[in-house]
């Protein structure tokens, strides 16, 4: 339970905070290690603490942590979202002051959570012999708890409840495991702490320095989250991203480290060389790692259940986790590909937890502040990997060569080792051998990302860094545009995008200064600067590598008005959250445009959500015009919300908000259009569709939408596909 709580806190606050710093991976990966750096202090901090405590005393301690960890979690909306992000959202606005606050605010329950498992240990574990098997069980325990957490709170929790009850019943899971925990001191006899020697002073039955044992698990806890941004990273493409799939991917990641600590815990005493097996398993989850991506890389197509997937890389076969359920597609998706992936290599690190106990563990007394350490150096270890793969590895070489860099870590650090005090040479010697052949035969990346995206020969030019993969396909007469597997626009210019940028700047009397949300194909922001009043357009966009393809692809062919795009002065593109970005701006703007992404889409709530519109209409100039694309009932409610005045277009789905009413502003659009300047710039074919669309445009009918029927920040419903009778709160 407390295990299932933690993860359900993680997977919530996370989606709070991005509100503060944005939902790129750089701001998720500061929350992250914000998160894991209080869990990595409290268990130094609960193992030191546990040596001078009774059994029965842990126990109660551990009672205490757990009330203490629900109900911070009660009060954490309050905190985070109502105080933090709505009052305090200055305290973020420089890098550093960022990610100061992401610690200083998760460290309080974070603390009380990494203190839990020394203080368990020390209640459970009263000899040396059982230490293994307890603390491999307890482990497992709650790891399956995690798993558990992580799977249920994008699909039932936050879908059914919102973030505001889905952290009261996290919160409600802590005192039910602190109910349990005091039943448990009913039954516990009063023991005085044992008089023992100092844990640093016991040597390891290993008869390896329980230093180089810390070292060791540090470097492994490096392996392991870096492998994991990896993961996710290949896995997030294949499967279009939505929003179950972090839950999904953190699930069985967790899920296999569960049953590999388990397995471990009951086979524990049968293992006389610990280091040996701790070395091997290490060098395996990294060949492991290697095989998978090649596998899926290079594997035939006409593979058995192969062809399934590349016909919905392709595109000719589509399917949204958000939808309607089918079984069989979320089983391929969600399930075999993942473990197929990455299902061994996860549970061959959950084995060495127990092993690691079985060669550090020889006093009952100090196995707490042993595995307090132990814990700490590993979460130090995967702190680092996160940020270093997460921030350096992605941005400077891409998903290939990070991949190629931890095979030479695995190498360095578990199979030299290994080689010099492993016991017989020839399985670590083959390790070497594997390992390195495994980074010569890894694929370019340019091959991983082509079959993902179910590409064969056609023409397509990719860029990859640590914010997202960017894939401009041919497809002759149009390029598709790519961003993490899924087709956000295309080229040449026209359509709905065009519709969103261009309709406000034509009913916007003098448009000087444009703000525009997402810049996929460029078409929406080149449509916003169709107006020679216009002096400032910037444009933010979370996917950095788009305006990299779109350059190259402006040098190496001729595409209609791209070239005329990227050159013009007024432009400034900002690799930024869109919102964050708007949240801290200090100016004003005439225009507002929103190309948003399919609301499906992993954190599109984020830019749906009724309380972003809001934020939109302060950011306005006296006269000035939102424009959004609005797919669905949920979403055009809370645009209608929060602007008083709104034209829709039905066909495209495209609404515009404005704070005055627009009087006259439709004939005097019609007017513009005759303007000789205007039509260059666009093109007379496009000037006719905006004639046309703004014939159309009319007043919305109906009544508002009531809370139930729109999208909040803290309850997201269109991007959990929540039923509509989703309760609310």
């Amino acid at each position: 339970m407390s295990g299932c709580a933690a993860l359900v806190y993680q997977v919530t606050w996370q989606r709070i905070l991005a509100l503060q710093t944005g939902v790129g991976l750089e701001s998720v990966t500061l929350i992250v290690a914000a998160f894991m750096l209080g869990l990595g202090a409290g268990n130094q901090i609960g193992g030191t603490l546990s040596r001078r405590l009774s059994p029965r005393q842990a126990l109660l301690r551990f009672v205490l942590l757990e009330l203490g960890i629900g109900a911070f979690g009660a009060m954490s909306p309050a905190l985070y979202y109502d105080l933090l992000y709505q009052r305090g959202s200055w305290l973020y606005a420089q890098p550093l002051s960022a990610a100061a606050m992401h610690f200083l605010s998760l460290l309080p329950p974070t603390l009380l959570m990494g203190m839990s498992l020394p203080l368990l240990t020390r209640a459970l574990v009263l000899e040396s012999g059982q230490a293994a098997r307890v603390i491999g069980c307890l482990y497992a325990a709650n790891i399956f708890g995690a798993s558990a957490g992580a799977l249920l709170t994008p699909y039932w929790l936050i879908r059914s409840y919102g973030i505001r009850d889905t952290l009261l019943i996290a919160a409600a899971a802590n005192v039910a495991a602190a109910v349990l925990a005091a039943l448990g001191l009913r039954s516990e006899p009063e023991r005085t702490a044992a008089s023992e020697p100092a844990a640093e002073d016991i040597a390891p039955p290993s008869g390896v320095p329980y230093e180089a044992w810390l070292l060791l698990f540090g470097c492994s806890g490096f392996l392991a989250l870096s492998l994991e941004i990896l993961w996710f990273r290949v896995v997030e493409v294949a499967v279009r991203a939505t929003a179950f799939t972090f839950g999904t991917v953190l699930s069985l990641y967790l899920l296999g480290l569960g049953a590999g600590s388990l397995v471990g815990a009951v086979a524990a005493r049968r293992w006389r060389q610990p280091l040996r097996v701790f070395l091997l398993c290490q060098s395996a989850v990294a060949l492991y790692a290697a095989l998978s991506i090649t596998g899926l890389t290079l594997a035939p197509e006409a593979w058995p259940g192969l062809g399934w997937y590349l016909e919905l890389w392709r595109g000719e076969r589509s399917f949204n986790l958000g939808g309607p359920l089918a079984t069989g597609a979320v089983a391929r998706l969600y399930l075999v590909l993942p473990l197929v992936l990455f299902g061994p290599a996860t549970f061959l690190m959950g084995l060495s937890f127990p092993v690691l106990q079985r060669a550090v563990q020889s006093d009952g007394a100090a196995a707490s502040y042993r595995v307090g350490r132990l814990m700490a150096a590993n979460i130090i270890g995967c702190v680092a990997g996160s940020l270093f793969t997460g921030l350096v590895l992605l941005n400077r070489f891409g998903t290939i060569a990070s991949l190629r860099l931890l095979l030479l870590l695995a190498l360095c650090a578990f199979v030299l080792p290994g080689l010099r005090y492993g016991g017989r040479r020839g399985a670590f010697a083959l390790s070497a051998l594997a390992l390195l052949a495994a980074m010569a035969a890894l694929p370019p990346s340019e091959a991983l990302w082509r079959r993902l995206h179910g590409f064969r020969d056609q023409r397509a030019l990719l860029a990859e860094d640590a914010t997202s993969v960017v894939m401009l396909e041919e497809r002759p007469p149009r390029w598709l545009v790519w961003v993490d597997g899924k087709t956000n626009s295309s080229l040449p210019f026209g359509g709905t995008h065009t519709r969103v940028g261009a309709l406000p700047a034509l009913l916007h009397p003098e448009p000087e200064r444009i703000a525009v949300v997402g810049l996929t194909s460029g078409d929406t922001a080149w449509a916003a600067g169709c107006r020679p009043t216009t002096r400032s357009l910037t444009v933010y966009e979370l996917a950095a590598p788009q305006l990299k393809v779109l350059r190259r692809l402006a040098e190496e062919e001729e595409v209609a008005k791209l070239p005329r795009f990227l050159r013009d002065p007024r432009y400034r593109i900002v690799t930024a959250d869109g919102r964050q970005a708007l949240h801290r701006a200090e100016t004003t703007f005439d225009i507002i445009a929103i190309d948003g992404p399919r609301p499906s889409t992993a954190y599109s709530g984020n830019l749906y959500a009724q309380e972003f519109f809001e934020l939109c209409a302060r950011r306005l100039s006296p006269g000035g015009v939102v424009s959004a694309w609005v797919p669905s009932g949920r979403i055009a409610g809370g645009f209608r919300r929060a602007f008083p005045h709104v034209l829709e277009l039905p066909g495209d789905q495209i609404m515009l908000g404005r704070l005055e009413p627009f009087g006259n502003a439709l004939a005097e659009a019609l007017t513009r259009l005759d303007s000789p300047e205007l039509i260059s710039y666009l093109s007379p074919d496009r000037v006719v569709g905006l004639r046309e669309a703004l014939d159309k445009l009319r007043a919305p009918v109906g009544s508002i939408a009531s809370e139930r029927e729109v999208n909040h920040d803290l309850f997201p419903r269109d991007e959990f596909n929540s039923p509509e009778e989703a309760r609310t709160r």
